[in-house]
């Protein structure tokens, strides 16, 4: 009886190796090797794929690109985070917590594409009935939408290259299988080797395909770190499943930006579009409290408003507490130090807490000023009047450094109302505004002086 051969394969980067290491040599994660049965392929199977017409080298002015043809999904969202929609030919991963939305945004846009395209449906997870019953209370009936409920790739592949169907649908991916693999489904190997040959389709074929993957508990894709390399696109959705907001982001995009967000609101419909994020994410402000101020980041071309909220507090252990929500931990500790170094606001006695409203994440410097601005106001509880708005990036010296996109913040502002603008000095020259009043500050102390000064 010959002896099954297997190896240790990183889940995180795909390293292997005969024996077994608690600390991966390629990518240094601990606990991350896992035993796969592993085959050699004969030489036989290696070299009996042929080259095909469109692997031949071509010189780069024959191919045409004129005829780049983007399909539109019918959700604007959508549209804005592919750069423009879903392009022939191209293999998007679709990442996300369970239950934040993933193949109810896929089922939904079927609906729309179904109009003039043919779509091929894959679940590995649902049976047809279920998907009918999903579809249903999505309102989703599009006769040109055909379901298939198969794990087996190959099978999948061929059905595909039989139908030629205009776009395929595959949920999800770690429930597919290579037969000549031995190893389980969602292990390392068939992941990689499941989405190379939907990718060697893809291409060959001229067929978009959209896969759904699923996450880990420390929130990437699960399995290889490969298999984000492969393809075209990697979409994530981010937001508490408890929470009706999802904000979709694109890590990874061959054919558009990756600063692109789109934001949703899931119902009993399914997702819906925001198309006002700023309006939904300052809607329902306190009055009259402390320890809030709105911010203006820039999330691709578009300009959206948070509300950041402070909470200062006397700490009653020797050791203060820290904590942020949507806004990184470390640039807080810095901000606090800049506070107390440069500034005279002292929080070495108090714990103090950061949250962004609405489940979004916040990582540009220019958010910097708001977040000092609303930790100010609840160290001294004095609340921030509600038609005022700061943006600005702390420099360790207590400046306020100049950010870019001034205009289009203050375009924003104006537009929702805000009659009070804090900004960066430097930018002041550079902006004007009709309805609101600019203020341009150099330093912390003036920010804040400018922020609760009476008109």
């Amino acid at each position: 009886m010959a002896k099954i051969k297997s190896a240790y394969i990183c889940s995180e980067c795909g390293y292997s190796s005969p024996k077994w290491y608690g600390k991966c040599p390629g990518c240094g994660e601990w606990n991350t090797m896992n035993e796969e049965i592993v085959e050699k392929r004969s030489a036989s199977t290696q070299t009996s794929r042929s080259v095909s017409a469109h692997s031949k080298p071509v010189s780069i002015n024959e191919i045409d690109a004129d005829d780049e043809q983007r399909y539109k999904t019918g959700s604007t969202e959508l549209d804005r985070v592919l750069g423009g929609g879903i392009v022939k030919g191209s293999l998007v991963l679709l990442g996300g917590d369970p239950g934040i939305g993933k193949s109810t945004i896929l089922l939904q846009i079927c609906e729309k594409l179904g109009q003039a395209l043919n779509i091929l449906y894959v679940s590995g997870e649902e049976s047809k009935r279920q998907l009918k019953l999903r579809a249903e209370r999505l309102d989703v009936n599009n006769a040109n939408i055909s379901i298939m409920t198969e794990t087996d790739i190959e099978i999948i592949i061929e059905q595909i290259k039989s139908d030629k169907p205009d776009i395929v649908m595959i949920d999800s991916i770690q429930t597919m299988n290579l037969s000549s693999l031995n190893s389980s489904p969602g292990s390392v190997t068939q992941v990689r080797e499941c989405t190379n040959a939907l990718m060697y389709t893809a291409k060959g074929m001229d067929i978009p395909i959209m896969v759904v993957g699923h996450v880990n508990k420390e929130g990437s894709i699960a399995g290889p770190k490969v298999l984000e390399h492969i393809v075209d696109t990697v979409l994530y959705f981010e937001g508490d499943r408890q929470m009706s907001y999802r904000i979709l982001r694109a890590v990874k995009n061959r054919f558009g930006s990756t600063n692109e967000i789109g934001v949703f609101q899931m119902t009993d419909k399914g997702l819906s579009e925001v198309e006002n994020p700023s309006m939904m994410l300052i809607s329902g402000r306190p009055h009259n409290v402390s320890g809030t101020c709105v911010a203006c980041t820039i999330e691709g071309s578009r300009p959206i408003l948070a509300e950041i909220q402070a909470l200062v507090t006397n700490s009653g252990y020797g050791n203060p507490r820290r904590m942020a929500t949507g806004y990184d931990y470390n640039r807080l500790a810095l901000i606090i130090a800049v506070l107390e170094k440069r500034a005279g606001y002292y929080f070495s006695n108090s714990d103090t807490y950061i949250n962004v409203v609405g489940g979004l994440r916040l990582d540009e410097p220019a958010v910097d000023l708001s977040v000092a601005m609303s930790l100010i106001s609840s160290l001294k509880d004095e609340a921030i009047p509600e038609n005022v708005l700061a943006f600005g990036e702390i420099g360790l010296g207590g400046e306020i450094r100049s950010v870019a996109n001034a205009q289009a913040r203050v375009n924003e502002a104006s537009r929702l109302g805000f009659t009070k603008i804090i900004l960066p000095y430097h930018n002041l020259n550079n902006v004007t505004s009709e309805t609101a009043t600019l203020y341009g500050v150099k330093n912390v102390r003036q920010a804040y002086e400018a922020m609760i000064k009476d008109e």
